[in-house]
């Protein structure tokens, strides 16, 4: 089914009553996820800005779920949907397994850049089990983002860099407290939720008859 958090998650109290005593409890979730944003300010997207699909993924790199996602399927889904144009896909972060270490990965992943975002967060899940599930994790990391560039020195400022700590913080309070996302991996297609795991067939099967219209 997908990884859920594991820490309390951080609700905005007021935002939370508003929308609760407006449509009630149940009505306020199911209009949330009617309108989860297709792009936001901070999204990292791969694939065209006008592309008739765009698949949020809510994921974190702690989470075993999201690994195999992007190790099984993930290939097979960009082969077909996001190198031919018809979709694009923005990864946003959720911080479940350990949060600490998942927050440290997705801030190594901004801080190598935009045009290596994508590339890192495909090392950090095929390498998942050498440095999330370690005795010393962030020992790991550093050795592992010396393939991606990273020297000893840039990889303990990103780590300090407050600013991308924050970034990273925002996208999964805005996920928690106004999508009500709570399990990774989460998908949007087109708007519409998609809770787990989800197969290239699942995927296909909801694609191609909106690209192929």
């Amino acid at each position: 089914m997908g990884q859920r958090f594991t820490r309390r998650r951080t609700w905005s109290l007021a935002l939370g009553l508003a929308l609760a005593g407006a449509l009630g409890a149940g009505a306020a979730m199911a209009a949330a996820a009617a309108s989860v944003p297709a792009h936001e300010p901070d999204d990292m997207s791969l694939g065209s800005p006008r592309a008739r699909v765009t698949v949020i993924e809510y994921a974190s790199v702690g989470c075993p779920h999201c690994a195999a996602w992007n190790n099984e399927v993930f290939a097979a889904f960009k082969a077909k949907f996001i190198d031919t144009g018809k979709a694009r896909l923005v990864v946003r972060e959720m911080l479940t397994g350990d949060p600490a270490i998942a927050a440290a990965g997705f801030m190594l992943a901004r801080c190598a850049g935009d045009d290596k975002y994508y590339a890192m967060i495909d090392l950090l899940f095929d390498k998942q089990n050498d440095w999330a599930f370690v005795k010393k994790p962030v020992d790991a990391l550093a050795a592992l983002t010396k393939q991606a560039g990273f020297t000893q020195k840039s990889f303990e400022e990103c780590l300090k860099n407050q600013e991308i700590r924050a970034g990273v913080e925002a996208v999964r309070s805005r996920a928690g407290t106004i999508l009500g996302v709570d399990a990774t991996p989460t998908f949007f297609i087109n708007g519409k939720k998609y809770d787990g795991e989800m197969s290239f067939e699942a995927m296909d099967k909801i694609i191609a008859p909106i690209v192929n219209s």
